[in-house]
């Protein structure tokens, strides 16, 4: 069973939150000015570009913010969320293709990479919370024994 009660992740989860919800927030303006300068141009191809990759770039952020509500749900004790619910882990990521993003204009492109790298450090968020705590004599042990 993880420390689910720790203050500094607590903090952690709070400060994450409040950055994925304007994310979001940046995501849903930038997305909706490209979506209607592509109606403007008429180029379908870079429409359906884009709407891909706002599909995707949103659906990491909602992945990402359901995590964080998740994690303060564990953290207020709420019985209905436990560490071993399907909300509790992150999931695969969703990866941007870079090779279309490329068309899109740079605020754009800034905010599908934020996307991604917000999903990459919750992932490592969790996977350091998941690991177990080694002793640091333990470590050494341990590394010990693998070079003998």
């Amino acid at each position: 069973m993880m420390a689910i009660d720790v203050p500094v992740q607590r903090a952690q989860v709070e400060n994450l939150y409040v950055e994925a919800m304007l994310l979001a927030d940046e995501a849903h303006a930038a997305f909706a000015v490209q979506r209607d300068l592509g109606r403007a141009r008429g180029d379908a191809a870079s429409q359906i570009s884009l709407a891909c990759e706002s599909l995707k770039t949103t659906t990491r952020l909602m992945h990402v913010i359901a995590w964080l509500l998740h994690r303060r749900a564990m953290f207020a004790g709420d019985p209905g969320a436990g560490p071993h619910d399907s909300a509790a882990r992150i999931g695969e990521p969703v990866p941007a293709d870079w090779d279309i993003c490329t068309g899109f204009d740079v605020s754009t492109c800034r905010i599908i990479a934020a996307s991604e790298r917000l999903f990459e450090r919750i992932a490592m968020l969790e996977a350091g919370w998941e690991a177990p705590a080694i002793a640091p004599v333990q470590q050494l042990l341990a590394r010990l024994e693998a070079r003998l």
